[in-house]
């Protein structure tokens, strides 16, 4: 579990490395005569890299066709090269190529020509390191004069071999610098997330134990009180750097690399991707288990064995190796706590992730320093015992609950309908109602002391988890629950809301039957409108209204917040059902559109899915990749007024719709 649990940890840290030219992919086609060809794709790996074969569990390479009418897929696909093979404990057997691979495919043609469109899915990794799982795109030509060519030659083909880029990177834009006005705002909540998180983590049970061990060798060590403090400060120093650092690091370098779109790409890929998300929901549900007590995480003993050795060495190093120490030690502890903070920061932004974990470091590490320059303070703190496993079990029930919003994004996204609003809060109400009893002591798990009397703390605790509880209730009938719309699947997803039938939400507007994607996207508050701006512009110019366009994203917490908190107030629904026609474009869905409606990039990469061409649209157009974004247009594309972003001001966005119709109507 261990082994596994640090490679899982290890794969997911290193999706947001740079990206470099890993894998190229070639393509060639040969002719067999009586209209049959055999379609050839090549991956040139680059020396130390390698790529999975199709028995990996996890990424494998993988190879979808496309095909035009009159070309037909004749068997299977082959693979030519030999894989190495390599046995795992958690992947099983499965097989790696390097150096090269070479995949055929057989089909025939019925027709002068046809068109075959091939899409790589891989995932390649050196050792230590992963680049994010990625999609290579070639288009075979097949009858055609480029086919003849392609058949001469015994070379791939000349066309510009396809590159690996993150999964659902868009290209970055020329036109104007990225914007980031569609988060402003919320970076004070983000902060103040951050050093809450931060103060939990020093009373878990991996952190709480080496405050006073920590500050005591300093003092002890140091020859003289003033020495000591200043060790202590280093010490504190090194903490932050250590957290702060490697995000810090991935960003700029990105940036510096591909420019920040691809910064916000691959923290994009990361928070709406199904294998990262399923990935944190599975870590999150093994940190629960471990917090439960069912088993022990550590990371391997070589490693914090190692840097413990190091800090014995004394001097600003041995500090600095003490340091790297705590935060190994505490990884079982604090792991689960970063990844919360970063994935909840990573909403398009480039230097949000680096401040809200430079709040949770120094909040983290500010104790360390405090209690070196006064060290009678620890005389007062509480000694270890039973109740810092109380602790850890209450984590574990806070684990599982932010799991499934993990595994809630992801099913948005895709549309796999498995945890709509009500099942979710089911599973809250469970978790939480089990985390009230065990506060009461009606539950007890392996490690735990037996509660002979309840404290005021556990009871205090007990009231507000019931009450919370309590609270929850109502929203599986519709109750909007406003002030966690950012946790909760959309309101739309709700079966069965009896709040429907008792005018709470809003009267909607006339349907607009046949609205494109109207039949897997919906808008909040029962109000109508449209998710294609083509289809929005022509309503518009026959009803004679402006178009509200809603750049947002089924994994966008803020989004969610907007429309709970905002759209809500009676005076913008209102005006959003009157006055405007909306449109909602989407930057996150995974829908694959039709052939005819594939947008063709700048840098000639093919956008085939919903989400990629409105985020394209929105980077291109306006230069902002962060959601949400809106945008009040009239007659001709005119931008009516500044577009806004994030504000809970619900006053302030009465008047921005106001000021759009007045400009509107000039």
């Amino acid at each position: 579990m261990r082994k596994f649990l640090f490679t899982l940890l290890a794969l997911v840290s290193f999706t947001a490395m740079a990206q470099e030219q890993t894998v190229t992919w070639n393509k060639e086609i040969k002719e067999n005569g009586n209209g049959s060809y055999t379609l050839v794709i090549k991956a040139d790996i680059a020396d130390g890299w390698h790529i999975y074969d199709a028995t990996h569990s996890i990424t494998p390479t993988t190879i979808e066709f496309t095909l035009s009418d009159g070309v037909e897929l004749a068997g299977e696909l082959r693979a030519l090269s030999t894989a190495k093979k390599v046995k795992d404990e958690f992947f099983g057997d499965y097989g790696e190529y390097e150096g090269k691979a070479l995949f055929e495919q057989d089909v025939t043609l019925n027709g002068k020509s046809g068109v075959v469109d091939a899409v790589v899915s891989y995932q390649a990794c050196t050792e230590g390191s992963c680049t994010a799982p990625t999609e290579a795109e070639l288009k075979f030509e097949i009858g055609s004069a480029s086919a003849a060519e392609s058949v001469a030659t015994e070379e791939p083909a000349t066309e510009e071999p396809a590159t690996e880029e993150p999964a659902t990177e868009e290209p970055a834009t020329e036109i104007k610098e990225v914007k980031n006005a569609a988060s402003s705002g919320n970076i004070w909540a983000m902060i103040l997330e951050a050093i809450i998180w931060g103060l939990a983590a020093l009373v878990t049970p991996c952190v709480f134990p080496m405050i006073p061990m920590t500050v005591s060798f300093f003092m002890k060590g140091s020859g003289s009180p003033t020495k000591g403090r200043i060790n202590a400060s280093l010490y504190g120093l090194f903490i932050v750097v250590l957290y702060t650092l490697p995000i810090a690091a991935i960003i700029i370098i990105t940036r510096l690399i591909g420019g920040g779109a691809v910064t916000a790409d691959i923290f994009q890929w990361l928070a709406t991707h199904w294998i990262p998300n399923i990935l944190f929901f599975i870590v999150f549900m093994v940190f629960a288990a471990s917090f439960f007590g069912a088993f022990e995480i550590t990371l391997p003993s070589w490693l914090v064995n190692k840097s413990d050795a190091q800090s014995e060495k004394g001097g600003i190093a041995g500090i600095f190796f003490m340091a790297l120490t705590l935060v190994l030690v505490s990884f079982s502890c604090t792991g689960p706590i970063i990844g919360s903070v970063l994935i909840k920061s990573t909403a398009g932004e480039f230097w949000e992730p680096i401040i809200t974990m430079l709040a949770f470091s120094i909040t983290f590490a500010l104790p360390f320093t405090l209690f070196a320059f006064f060290p009678s303070v620890l005389k007062k703190l509480p000694k270890s015992g039973g109740w810092l496993n109380s602790v850890k079990v209450v984590l574990g029930f806070v684990e599982v609950a932010l799991g499934f919003k993990f595994l809630s994004v992801a099913d948005q996204v895709y549309h796999w309908g498995i945890l709509d609003r009500e099942v979710y809060l089911a599973i809250w109400i469970v978790v939480f109602s089990l985390l009230g009893l065990y506060l009461l002591g009606k539950i007890r798990f392996a490690h735990d002391s037996e509660v002979k009397h309840l404290s005021v703390t556990r009871l205090a605790l007990a009231i507000a988890v019931f009450s919370f509880v309590v609270y929850l209730i109502p929203g599986m009938w519709g109750a909007p629950l406003s002030k966690l719309s950012g946790y909760l699947p959309p309101q739309t997803s709700l079966d069965f809301d009896l709040s429907r039938n008792k005018g709470v939400v809003i009267e909607q507007q006339q349907s607009h039957s046949g609205v494109k994607y109207g039949d897997v996207l919906d808008l909040p508050h029962g109000l109508q409108g449209f998710f294609d701006l083509a289809e929005a512009e022509a309503y518009a110019e026959r009803v004679d209204k402006p178009i509200f366009i809603d750049f947002t994203g089924h994994g966008c917490v803020n989004c969610r917040e907007m429309e709970a908190r905002v759209w809500s107030d009676p005076t913008v629904l209102e005006l959003l059902k009157n006055e405007y026609v909306i449109c909602a474009l989407y930057t996150d869905d995974k829908m694959v559109l039709p052939e005819s409606e594939w947008v063709t990039a700048d840098n000639g990469k093919t956008l085939k899915s919903l989400g990629k061409i409105n985020a394209h649209y929105a980077l291109t157009r306006f230069g902002v990749n962060a959601q949400p974004y809106y945008v009040l247009q009239g007659k001709n594309e005119k931008i009516l007024v500044e577009p806004r972003g994030y504000n809970l001001d619900a006053q302030e966005f009465v008047e921005f719709l106001r000021k759009g119709i007045e400009e509107y109507r000039k």
